[in-house]
This record gives C-alpha cells, structure tokens and sequence, in this order.
C-alpha cells in the first residue's frame, strides 16, 4: 500500500495562506524532493487551479523554481471537485465517496501520494487517511486568514520522525499518526 503524504507552509500561528510565507530556492528544492517521493499528486480544486496558473505556463518566475515547474507539471494529478467538468495538465478527476477512492489509489502499487492544500487534507485527516504529515513552519507570525485543521472533530495524535532547519529559519517536520 502506498502512503499518503502530506504538507503544507504554515506561519507560527497556523496561518496557511500561501501569499504569506516567502518560498525560496531551498525550499522549493525541498518541495521537489517530496514531490520525488509520489507517484501522483492529490488535490482539491483550489489547489489544483493554482498550482496550475502558477507552474503550467513556462516562463514569469525566478528561474530557480523551473525544477519544480517541471516536477509538478510531470506527475500524474487527481483531482477532488463537485464543481469541476473536466481537468487536463496531466490529471483526471476524482468523484463520489472521497474515503473510498483514495484508498484504492493508496492501494495502487507505487511509492506513494502527495497532497497538499488546506480542505482537501482536512477531510483526509476526519477520514484517518494520512499517513504522514509534514509542517513547513515559517518565522512569521502573519495574525489573518485561513488556519490549518480548524473544526477537526478528534484529535489526531502524532509522532515526530524527522526534522530540518533551512537557512531561512523555517523549520520542516514530518510526523506520522501514533497507533
């Protein structure tokens, strides 16, 4: 079975606004060694569309982010949307009962899933889905928008397996589900 991984960039205060927290060459590196460690992304429309707008299109960012714009434009996408008709870039569309279908692509041979975003692993974590789970913490306290699992309905005990610091001061750590 292959796991499902996720993470995220968060402020000090939970604040998971992307615009918020300052992405740079040594973390977009560390995004494109995660990456290497799925055989297909998992996201919900919101994220979809905007990683979409930002890495599809060749050209109009720093030139350290092309390894990623590559990365993310090859792998193999689903894609969670009641909204969405269609999608392309490599991706198909995942519809119906949401625990079902992600435990038949956990159950796919492979290396594993990457998901990212904020509602889709929400409803990943109340399913009990995740297998690990990365912060990318930043030294920023940011005091607005969107906050990371608020409204869980349990507690999800975790255990913390792995830690690193990048220049920046941000601090990455995986964790996976105790028991």
């Amino acid at each position: 079975m292959r796991p499902l991984r996720y993470s995220i960039n968060v402020s000090l205060d939970g604040c998971c606004d992307h615009q918020a927290m300052a992405a740079d060459e040594e973390l977009h590196r560390h995004a494109v060694e995660n990456l290497a460690r799925a055989d297909a992304l998992l996201f919900g429309r919101v994220t979809y569309e905007m990683m979409e707008s930002a890495f599809r299109a060749p050209g109009g960012r720093p030139e350290w982010t092309e390894p990623f714009a590559r990365t993310i434009s090859a792998a193999r996408k689903y894609v969670v949307s009641t909204t969405l008709d269609q999608v392309d870039w490599n991706a198909e569309l995942v519809r119906g009962d949401l625990g079902a279908a992600v435990r038949r692509l956990k159950e796919e041979p492979g290396d594993g899933l990457f998901v990212g975003g904020v509602t889709l692993p929400m409803a990943l974590a109340e399913l009990g889905l995740i297998d690990e789970y990365e912060f990318v913490v930043h030294p920023r306290i940011v005091g607005h928008g969107r906050t990371l699992f608020a409204g869980l309905s349990q507690y999800v005990d975790l255990r913390l397996v792995s830690r690193f610091e990048f220049s920046s001061g941000a601090v990455a750590m995986s964790y996976e589900p105790r028991g």
